[in-house]
């Protein structure tokens, strides 16, 4: 004997996965908006100037970084394992194809540059090419609405190309590749 459920289930599930209308497969496309109204986050927009200490002994500041005419890679660190995937992929890809640009890997836990640079050498990293922003106030974290793993593109002129998590690294690629 069935039950009414056993009928009214499948006519259900069938209704909803016709409204959803062919979307059942994401595409993978960036649907977001792109604004160039003014300045912040978002894609389109233009970046805030920021400026926080490198483990280095000097100082990271957009304004300098977009002065030399160089494309500008934020990647916001914890120095976990998850990050140190994605630093690896990124030097091995991005870094080999795009040495133009200046990749930064923004610091925003450690609270210090002397623990950042710490953490920087415990994690291998002492000698890469990354530069090592210090976020001791987490600043730059707020005004890009990071987390750990964002990643932010900023061409030349200051415009924002990417504000995403890492993922595989083929939209930084993508992104790179336009500029």
């Amino acid at each position: 004997m069935f039950s009414a459920k056993w009928i009214v289930l499948p006519a259900l599930l069938a209704a909803m996965i016709a409204a959803c209308g062919n979307n059942l497969i994401p595409s993978g496309e960036d649907k977001r908006i792109t604004t160039t109204a003014s300045a912040g986050h978002a894609v389109g927009q233009t970046a805030p100037d920021f400026s926080m200490p490198d483990t280095a002994g000097g100082t990271v500041s957009l304004s300098a970084l977009n002065a030399a005419g160089k494309p500008v890679v934020l990647y916001f660190t914890m120095w976990c394992p998850i990050c140190d995937a994605h630093m690896q992929h990124m030097q091995s890809t991005a870094m080999a194809q795009y040495p133009n640009a200046v990749y930064v890997a923004v610091d925003y836990l450690s609270g210090s540059v002397a623990v950042a640079a710490d953490a920087q050498n415990s994690a291998g990293y002492a000698s890469s090419p990354f530069v090592v922003g210090v976020d001791v106030g987490q600043a730059v974290l707020n005004t890009f609405h990071a987390t750990m793993g964002t990643t932010v593109v900023i061409d030349k002129t200051g415009i924002v190309r990417m504000n995403e998590d890492y993922k595989d690294g083929t939209a930084l690629l993508t992104v790179l590749g336009a500029l």
